[in-house]
């Protein structure tokens, strides 16, 4: 028999989720999401911890903070758990984004196809570059950085996006704050000054490639150890 959930609203249990955790149920949504396509309908929580990466006690952990603890003998059911980790996640409703910083990256961003089809759907693209305002990029002309304020609150942007060079993110931050966007992706290498009511992720890129390059050196460093632990055996070097 499923035990029932907690009795708490979805919102209630969203402020009680550590982040981390956070994180992991948006891993299991796009698993879950896969698998739904895939004409899935129910799987373990075995299952679904191998597909994401972790294992299945912190899935069953996860999953209890937002009030799902499946049934014993057959799982979870892929759909429930689906609309469960949307509700909990708030995307229930689509939240327009707001990219800013039209080189590389940003046309990257503004092109990609993956944000609409989860709920982020791009509305508006800015830059400071003259040849590229009023220019259609992923088929949003881009306007310039001045009109930040006024385009956001029109559009009821929810998300800004910031991918210009670390010496314009703080004023491209302040002027999205100006239009009443609350949540913030900075991908500038910078740390920004923001109200206690925006929130702001920061994605940097080079931090990631020198945590990676941490744990190729430390595995290196461990396998040298290993090889230099076998020494001499019988007179004959070994690992050198």
């Amino acid at each position: 028999m499923p035990i029932p959930p907690v009795s708490d609203t979805p919102m209630q249990r969203a402020r009680a989720i550590p982040e981390a955790a956070v994180a992991r149920l948006a891993v299991y949504l796009r698993v879950l999401s896969g698998m739904a396509e895939q004409g899935i309908v129910t799987l373990s929580s075995e299952e679904l911890a191998a597909a994401a990466g972790v294992n299945s006690a912190k899935l069953r952990k996860d999953l209890s903070y937002i009030g799902s603890y499946g049934t014993r003998g057959v799982g979870y059911e892929v759909s429930v758990l689906v609309d469960q980790i949307e509700r909990i996640l708030g995307l229930t409703r689509s939240h327009s984004v707001a990219v800013v910083g039209i080189g590389n990256l940003g046309h990257a961003l503004a092109n990609y196809g993956g944000f609409p089809s989860r709920g982020f759907p791009v509305a508006a693209l800015f830059d400071v570059d003259p040849d590229l305002v009023g220019v259609p990029v992923g088929g949003l002309p881009v306007s310039h950085i001045d009109d930040i304020p006024k385009v956001c609150a029109e559009r009821e942007i929810s998300i800004g996006v910031i991918a210009t060079p670390p010496a314009a993110a703080q004023a491209v931050c302040d002027r999205l704050v100006a239009g009443g966007v609350a949540s913030i992706v900075n991908f500038a290498p910078v740390v920004l000054q923001v109200p206690d009511h925006v929130e702001v992720r920061k994605v940097d890129l080079a931090v990631e490639l020198q945590i990676l390059s941490f744990h190729v050196a430390r595995r290196a460093d461990s396998m040298n150890v290993n090889g230099s632990a076998l020494g001499n055996v019988d007179g004959v070097v070994i690992g050198r």
